[in-house]
């Protein structure tokens, strides 16, 4: 800001009464008191209206509206850096562009420069017609649609109309500089709303030149390069207000202060989204992310219903069952005797000892997860089904139907200028620009490929470290967790060895996960550096490839091995398989007596559970004590004192890959909820209650935290849609086969119809275990020491399998019921995904993805706008004729006359 002298604070005063809030007083013409000191000066009190002007989004004059701000320090480089400055300045002067810059005496640290710019209406009409940019020209006439009964019920969940809907609708069409009489410009200042004017500007500072006049250097293109190289530290445009506080001009529009009462707070959490007005003030790239969001969101509301009710039909038939009573039975599970389940450090142990983890299995293991499993397969449908037909209209509402792939997303990159030496011609542009000899770009791949290899194996290495670990401490839990008929301590009643295994050793994987991750989102980000993507759109889909395909291995690839191998190479007593050979002495494990479903289980939500508490840790309490740590004090700072480019210039920069790791977490956890969903009903509500959350907490990030950040297009959510299609289609395969290999289901249905013989469930338990001769088992499997409650009182044990007894002709093979299983389970799983996918593909048949009702306004909006443009061209043709007609019809006559004379005199 300018100084004041003492002799004109008067005169400043005056004008001040007269002047705008955003107005600035008279120039420092000499020796001077500065801002600051003001309160040092005799009647400092009046002076404080003229401090306020600081915190505002225009010029001095209170008239231009400042559009983008950049800011600089002075360093040691500072005569080059200050001669491409000089140089980018100039050139953006010419491309129209108006400057203002405040000296770094007044702002807060004393050092900081700050560049004000501004477009005028010739800029902005220039480009808008350059980008195609659509602009209303007639309000539309299509009504919206009609309450629905029982709207009312809505009510609560609804935001104020002017915050839903902030602009009318209407029908627009691409701008054109020559036809601006077409279109609905009621004033120049405020036509273009401040979202598409910093886009435009961005557009300008990307491809400004920085090198002299003559020269033609293509490398010194573009605000980005400045700020890799340093010479400007930031550039953003502007928030409109305080996000606590309303602007105090009339001119400001307090969209930031809506956002952050109406959207940001968490006691918001039942209200609809403001979709329309994030697009307003962010652009249509984040706002289809927030409306992606809250849709699967409320698509989870319905799952989420369906698993409650499949956990409490577990809870209610907690009494009905058979096989857990029968386990917990003194006379049935206390008079079974089972195998050790390791070498050595495992005694013989009772049945009933796993009485309270049969009872637990039973709540996710039942019937009703047949039922919700295939629930969620139509879900999944259901859900990207019905996300086409919202993204359709939202590609509607805000002019995206005709959209194509900006030129910005696909400018080069200056990291790709800056290390490719080499140029060639292009042969549209006859141009030489900058390319990677294939040479280069193949050793790179090689490279990018083998990092990412030896991550991955990195990962399945660590996993298998795990499973290590949790058949060594398994020995030692057992020995620690004794059977109930010893006399133990109160733990080893409610506590088995296998939930005490599993608990331990999902929690150092889930450890393990969130260190690796740490890790590879560096190693990720420097590869693809490495590789040097040509363009920015490039650049986010190989990202995206390479985290994605890491984050599926980290995180789910223990599950997969609780879901799938764990308990399916056991073996038998006498013939146990190991995991590294015998020579280990680590026996591959076995499942609990009730099935490894609620491993399974244990292990998703320690996994799933940390990883969404982890992640709100970092969103929110991290930046929270970031920003006391560093001494900000957000709202204690006097408006008079800390101008509006400074408040934003101390936030967060939003880089371009903020959505991206945005949409990983919520991926991700789609994942989570649809492939083993079958294993853990409540997941879905785990996610519904942390998506609720993760809205309110990413609001108040972009509402309190981050810089403004540059609008951009899109219309619809990239390559994270085929992902979702992948993992949906994936997710029906993983629940056939938990289903089928991993619950006790279908060997229970088996028993129940050809082997019970009308007794139902009972003796189940014992038709499931089969029995092995103890003094046939050798010597390195039995226990160290023998229990004395054991001798004289049975000569057998029981394992988990269906193999022939001792003394049978083909003892300890399969039996018949063994191969009846496994071929009702391969039947299952046939069947359970053909009915699946046949009623996915009649869904996604039966749904059109573009509702009818968009599909007419499409075709409305495209016939107004001929028969406009028709109108228009006629009427302005008319216009041209009638002047031509007045302003030259004397001289027609004149040479008419001429004309008869001349033919007159022919013979």
């Amino acid at each position: 800001m300018k100084r004041i002298t003492g002799k004109a604070k008067d005169e400043t005063l005056i004008e001040l009464q007269n002047a705008t809030d955003s107005q600035i007083g008279d120039e420092n013409n000499g020796n001077g008191v500065s801002l600051s000191e003001r309160s040092t000066l005799p009647g400092s009190t009046e002076t404080d209206k003229l401090h306020l002007n600081k915190d505002t989004v225009f010029f001095r004059d209170g008239v231009r509206r400042i559009d983008f701000v950049l800011s600089y320090v002075d360093d040691k480089d500072g005569e080059k850096k200050q001669e491409r400055r000089r140089e980018f300045e100039a050139n953006l002067e010419k491309a129209g562009l108006e400057l203002e810059t405040e000296h770094k005496s007044d702002s807060k640290d004393q050092k900081t420069y700050f560049l004000k710019i501004h477009a005028p209406w010739d800029v902005l009409a220039t480009y808008a017609d350059v980008l195609k940019i659509k602009v209303p020209f007639k309000a539309s006439d299509i009504p919206h649609s009609q309450d629905a009964p029982l709207e009312w019920l809505s009510h609560p969940f609804r935001l104020p109309e002017h915050i839903m809907r902030p602009e009318p609708d209407y029908f627009t069409y691409p701008f054109d500089k020559g036809k601006t009489n077409f279109f609905l410009i009621n004033d120049k200042d405020t036509f273009f709303p401040p979202s598409t004017r910093n886009r435009i500007v961005f557009y300008i500072l990307a491809r400004c030149p920085y090198h002299k006049e003559g020269q033609k250097d293509r490398d010194k293109t573009g605000i980005k390069r400045l700020l890799s190289n340093g010479t400007y530290t930031t550039a953003f445009p502007l928030h409109d207000c305080r996000y606590w506080k309303k602007a105090r001009n009339a001119e400001g529009e307090s969209e930031r202060y809506n956002l952050y009462k109406h959207w940001a707070r968490f006691l918001c959490f039942y209200k609809e989204q403001p979709l329309n007005l994030i697009r307003k003030y962010y652009g249509e790239k984040i706002g289809i992310y927030f409306a992606w969001l809250g849709f699967y969101t409320e698509m989870l509301f319905f799952a989420a219903v369906m698993g409650l009710i499949c956990f409490t039909y577990g809870v209610l038939s907690y009494d009905d069952n058979i096989s857990s009573k029968e386990i917990c039975d003194a006379d049935i599970g206390g008079s079974i005797v089972m195998c050790p389940l390791c070498d050595k450090k495992c005694p013989f142990w009772k049945l009933n000892s796993t009485c309270l983890s049969s009872w637990q299995s039973h709540l996710f293991d039942n019937e009703g997860t047949v039922f919700f499993a295939i629930f969620m397969g139509i879900w999944v449908t259901l859900f990207l089904e019905f996300w086409k037909r919202r993204q359709a209209r939202l590609e509607y509402e805000w002019d995206l139907v005709d959209f194509e792939e900006e030129q910005q997303q696909l400018q080069i990159r200056p990291e790709f200028e800056i290390r490719c030496t080499n140029r060639r011609l292009n042969k549209i542009t006859q141009e030489m620009e900058p390319y990677l000899p294939i040479t280069s770009k193949c050793a790179r791949f090689c490279l990018s490929g083998a990092t990412v290899i030896f991550w991955v194996s990195l990962i399945v290495a660590c996993i298998i470290g795990v499973i290590a670990y949790r058949l060594a401490v398994y020995a030692a839990f057992a020995s620690i967790i004794k059977d109930p008929m010893r006399k133990i301590q109160v733990v080893g009643r409610f506590i088995t060895p296998q939930l005490a295994t599993s608990v331990t050793a999902s929690c150092i994987n889930f450890v393990i996960i969130m260190i690796l991750n740490f890790f590879y989102e560096r190693v990720a980000v420097w590869i693809t550096d490495m590789e040097i993507p040509k363009t920015h759109l490039e650049y986010e889909n190989r990202l995206t490839m390479k985290m994605f395909l890491f984050q599926f291995v980290n995180y789910y690839s223990s599950c997969f091995y609780v879901a799938f191998f764990k308990g399916k190479f056991v073996g038998y007593p006498g013939a146990y398989s190991y995991m590294f050979g015998k020579g280990s002495k680590l026996r591959n494990e076995e499942c609990d007596p009730g099935g490894c479903l609620i491993e399974l289980t244990t292990q998703l939500v320690i996994v799933m559970a940390g990883k969404q508490l982890w992640g709100n840790i970092q969103e929110a309490l991290l930046p929270l004590m970031r920003n006391w740590w560093s001494g900000r004090k957000g709202r204690h700072h006097p408006e008079n004192h800390y101008s509006r480019w400074e408040q934003d210039h101390v936030l967060q920069n939003f880089s371009q890959l903020g959505l991206f790791y945005e949409y990983l977490e919520m991926v991700v956890q789609f994942g989570f909820i649809t492939l083993f969903v079958a294993s853990f009903p409540l997941a879905p509500l785990l996610a519904l209650f942390n998506n609720i959350l993760e809205i309110r907490v990413d609001a108040w990030k972009f509402t309190t935290q981050f810089r403004r950040p540059v609008a951009s297009k899109a219309r619809n959510i990239g390559a994270w849609q085929e992902i979702l299609n992948a993992v949906a289609i994936l997710s029906v395969v993983t629940n056939a086969f938990i289903m089928a290999f991993t619950s006790d289901m279908i060997p229970r249905m088996v028993y129940l119809y050809a082997y019970s013989k009308g007794a139902g469930m009972r003796g189940y338990v014992n038709n499931s275990l089969s029995i092995y001769n103890i003094s046939q088992i050798p010597d390195n499997n039995m226990p160290e020491e023998q229990d004395r409650w054991f001798d004289n009182l049975t000569a057998t044990c029981r394992y988990r399998d269906y193999r022939y007894p001792p003394g049978h002709q083909t003892e300890y093979t399969h039996t018949m019921q063994f191969w009846h299983i496994l071929a009702a389970k391969m039947a299952f799983i046939i069947i359970m995904e053909h009915v699946v996918f046949v009623v996915k593909f009649f869904v996604a048949w039966m749904i059109p993805d573009v509702p009818s009702d968009v599909k007419a306004r499409i075709k409305r909006e495209r016939y107004l706008i001929q028969e406009y443009l028709h109108n228009y061209e006629v009427e302005r043709l008319k216009l041209q004729l009638s002047a031509s007609f007045i302003t030259e019809p004397e001289s027609n006559m004149s040479s008419m006359t001429d004309k008869h004379e001349v033919l007159s005199e022919c013979p």
